[in-house]
């Protein structure tokens, strides 16, 4: 796989600025969690709307930090099911739901307490245990 930068547009740049005043969260994180969030949401997002713009460079290595094997087989995982193909729309679906995620990070947190309770309900949704 080719995708060693990942390009974000003025949209998603403009709301990353926005929650790290919020947060004090750096956008590498804020990009982790709402990539997250695109994955858990249902539909696939569309491609037209987070395909173009190159505001904001990451490096993926960076951005994922040493948990990009888990991002992409989580990627992989939403791919099969939703019925694409894990290999020809892997860079394509990354960048959807990296948009999308911001996004919905950005309408959902705007204070810290936001984004903790954003996190336990999430880990509701999925099962998950608390510390």
């Amino acid at each position: 796989m080719s995708l060693n930068k990942v390009y974000v547009d003025r949209e998603a740049d403009y709301r990353l600025r926005a929650l790290k005043a919020r947060t004090g969260l750096t956008p590498n994180l804020l990009c982790r969690l709402g990539f997250c969030l695109s994955l858990a949401e249902p539909g696939v997002p569309e491609l037209e709307l987070y395909a173009n713009g190159q505001e904001r460079e990451f490096n993926r290595y960076t951005l994922t930090g040493e948990w990009d094997p888990l991002f992409f087989a989580l990627l992989r995982e939403r791919l099969h099911r939703d019925g694409l193909d894990p290999v020809a729309d892997l860079e394509a679906q990354f960048k959807a739901h990296l948009g999308r995620g911001v996004q919905m990070l950005s309408q959902r947190v705007k204070t810290m307490a936001d984004l903790a309770a954003l996190i336990v309900t999430m880990q509701d949704k999925a099962g998950g245990v608390r510390a």
